[in-house]
């Protein structure tokens, strides 16, 4: 089950992640795009979880901005 965050949840959650996990947002899209091929949303959660032992609320967080970033750049 997913929770939903609202948009300034979102941002406050991605305003933490470099404070509660020693990376910046960045290197964790980063991660995401050299890690393995993964295409369900969850996936990506439970990788980003597994491999880099996230909270699921950070690794949801960041697997959304990545989702948001991606969609952004299909746009252009």
């Amino acid at each position: 089950m997913s929770l939903v965050f609202s948009e300034e949840t979102h941002r406050n959650m991605l305003s933490h992640i470099p404070q509660c996990t020693g990376r910046e947002v960045s290197e964790w899209l980063r991660a995401l795009d050299d890690g393995p091929a993964l295409v369900r949303f969850e996936e990506k959660v439970s990788w980003l979880r597994g491999e880099h032992d996230l909270s699921y609320g950070h690794a949801k967080a960041i697997v959304h901005e990545y989702e948001l970033r991606r969609a952004a750049r299909r746009l252009l």
